[in-house]
């Protein structure tokens, strides 16, 4: 697991060399399992890895400054696993559920075990993401979106993507930005 653990700490770093990270604002981690030994997404759950990788995210954003929002899988409409501070500091409405392994994904259910108060919400809008092993998470970022290349890119045997939110352009063509 060693070498998983490295794996994200150098996707996070990539990550935060390439954004603005500002204490107190939220990531939100999309990952699967599954796909990181190599397998289809939800077909081969596994807690040890959904454990080290919930483990690392908490320390990685805990020593910067953040909120971590753990994705659930499409069983619970990919609901959020966050602190119960982060739902009351950004009025997130609280929903009954607790992630399981077939219902939630091995990721999120580690989370909740490992977070200090946890809650689950049904939508944020976060602003720095992490998606392992392609599990959609852009419906949880606020706009404007921009994908993130990291390096290293792969965790395990999957692909890992960032993003970060830069303001929405508005005004048309006789607008001047900062």
């Amino acid at each position: 697991m060693d070498n998983l653990t490295d794996e994200l700490k150098a996707a996070f770093e990539s990550l935060k060399e390439q954004s603005d990270f500002q204490e107190g604002n939220i990531l939100v981690v999309g990952c699967s399992s599954s796909e990181i030994v190599g397998d289809r997404i939800g077909t081969n759950s596994d807690l040890d890895i959904g454990h080290e990788v919930a483990k690392t995210m908490l320390e990685l954003t805990n020593e910067n400054g953040l909120f971590l929002a753990a994705q659930g899988c499409e069983h619970i409409n990919r609901a959020l696993v966050v602190e119960r501070e982060c739902a009351l500091k950004y009025g997130f409405e609280i929903v009954s559920v607790v992630p399981q392994k077939k219902a939630g994904g091995s990721f999120a259910t580690e989370v909740y075990k490992l977070m200090k108060d946890p809650v689950c919400v049904e939508f944020i809008k976060a602003d720095y993401g992490m998606d392992i092993g392609q599990t959609m998470i852009g419906m949880h970022m606020k706009h404007v979106c921009i994908p993130v290349r990291l390096r290293p890119n792969k965790v395990g045997k999957t692909i890992v993507t960032g993003a970060r939110r830069r303001p929405k352009l508005i005004g048309g063509e006789r607008a001047k930005y900062a």
